[in-house]
């Protein structure tokens, strides 16, 4: 995966995670057309841009704990 598709997969987790739209982690990989694997990476490269990523298994879907907007623009060349 080159670096400018995992920012485009970053912005589209960014977006289901917002929207509560995730599911666990299975389904939120299928949705993404991405292993499960791939998922929890991505995760890490969200909390690495500060995202204060979870995920809860009552609502059984990731989620924001606090506020936060997805700035690429903190991105060095």
């Amino acid at each position: 995966m080159t670096f400018h598709e995992r920012l485009l997969l970053m912005d589209r987790m960014d977006r289901m995670i917002r929207l509560k739209a995730t599911g666990t982690p299975q389904t939120f990989a299928e949705k993404m057309g991405i292993s499960r694997t791939t998922i929890y990476r991505a995760i890490e490269d969200l909390k690495d841009f500060g995202a204060p990523v979870t995920y809860c298994r009552r609502t059984e879907s990731f989620m924001y704990t606090d506020s936060f907007q997805l700035d690429f623009n903190r991105i060095r060349y």
